[in-house]
């Protein structure tokens, strides 16, 4: 496949309501936007990295740098010969910037796939054709105002909530969800790294809950925290920060530090990694989930297609597109009996609108091939 082209192109969409976690709060989605272009066909992927270094050490101003100066002369090397398969061993000299890499790599992979008819779903290997849709609620303001949010995420059809939570804002808030909606509700909660193992007696209080999961209490290299915080609390402990490849999932798995995993694409270097990720939970029997990183349609395309894989037994944070805006980039999607639809044509198979993405457009860098 020769490229010919690749674009960045940088966007601000605002979130239909602030979105709080226990790194702070967004009311936009600042993004870059990859468009690789081949004598026939377009790939579109975009970079899950924030405006700032909080989820993780990269940014998107970093991105896009590392993308334009580093990344892309290693992939130009490779001319005709370069397949979405050769991207992570190309790029594996440049230390870090996950993210960076996989925005590249999907990007590549959906014109691939574009140009031979294949689906990302049909390429990844899914098995369903619809998959359970959960949603992220931010920390909010009162307990009022989270039981309102919840109540409305439930009466939409979503299967699973997920709480935000963070010192001072943990037990009330989820007290007050399962005494409001019942025991029958699946529920999880998500601290962001936000604990120690000394909150362990803490966070032990969450246990009579009967969460479904408390994913990443902990510091993302703090492995061995978390496998001692597993033996000191009943609710199952889910990472996700601290998973970048399948030898950490491994790593993990034997350590006993979790016994659920959430699979972002975009932190592990993309779609073929979080593949691996997948087969590794699947072989030592650790269930996953598609976490998210406020996608758009873009985004949440593949995602979807991912979460299609046997192995994702858990509802996502693969939400419907107007949970987090008013207008998507694509077409948008919707939740019907509280899943989400696999796409099923080439590539990803959304389509971009033109129009909407050059309304949130704020600047587009090209680049000769």
């Amino acid at each position: 496949m020769r490229i010919e082209n690749i674009e960045l192109r940088r966007a601000h969409i605002p979130l239909v309501r602030p979105f709080r976690t226990s790194f702070g709060t967004s009311t936009e989605r600042e993004v870059t936007i990859v468009r690789v272009t081949t004598a026939n066909a377009e790939g579109w992927a975009e970079c899950a990295a924030e405006s700032s270094p909080l989820y993780s050490s990269e940014f998107l101003d970093a991105s896009d740098l590392v993308i334009r100066d580093h990344l892309i002369p290693r992939l130009q090397a490779l001319g005709d010969r370069l397949t979405a398969e050769q991207v992570a061993r190309a790029l594996e000299p440049v230390k870090g910037h996950m993210m960076s890499k996989a925005v590249l790599e999907t990007a590549i992979l959906d014109a691939q796939l574009k140009e031979t008819g294949v689906s990302f779903g049909g390429y990844l290997g899914a098995v369903h054709d619809t998959v359970p849709a959960g949603v992220s609620v931010g920390i909010m303001d009162s307990i009022d105002e989270l039981l309102d949010a919840v109540g409305g995420y439930l009466a939409e059809g979503y299967l699973r909530i997920k709480l935000k939570i963070e010192p001072g804002w943990d037990l009330e808030p989820v007290r007050a969800v399962r005494e409001r909606f019942g025991d029958e509700m699946l529920l999880q909660v998500d601290a962001n790294t936000a604990y120690t193992l000394a909150d362990a007696r803490h966070l032990a209080r969450l246990d009579p809950f009967d969460l479904l999961l408390m994913e990443q209490p902990m510091k993302e290299d703090d492995m061995l925290g978390h496998a001692n915080l597993a033996r000191l609390i009943t609710t199952p402990i889910c990472l996700d920060e601290s998973i970048e490849s399948a030898r950490d999932a491994a790593t993990a798995i034997t350590l006993g530090a979790c016994s659920i995993i959430n699979v972002k694409p975009a932190r592990v270097g993309g779609y073929l990694e979080a593949r691996r990720i997948h087969d590794v939970a699947a072989a030592h029997g650790v269930p996953v989930w598609c976490g998210g990183m406020l996608e758009t349609g873009i985004g949440r395309a593949a995602n979807v297609a991912l979460a299609g894989l046997p192995n994702f037994v858990l509802p996502g944070d693969t939400s419907a597109s107007n949970r987090y805006y008013a207008q998507d980039l694509t077409a948008p999607f919707v939740l019907e009996d509280g899943h989400l639809r696999v796409p099923t044509g080439p590539g990803i198979g959304v389509e971009v609108l033109p129009d909407v993405l050059a309304d949130v457009t704020s600047a587009v860098t090209n680049l000769t091939f």
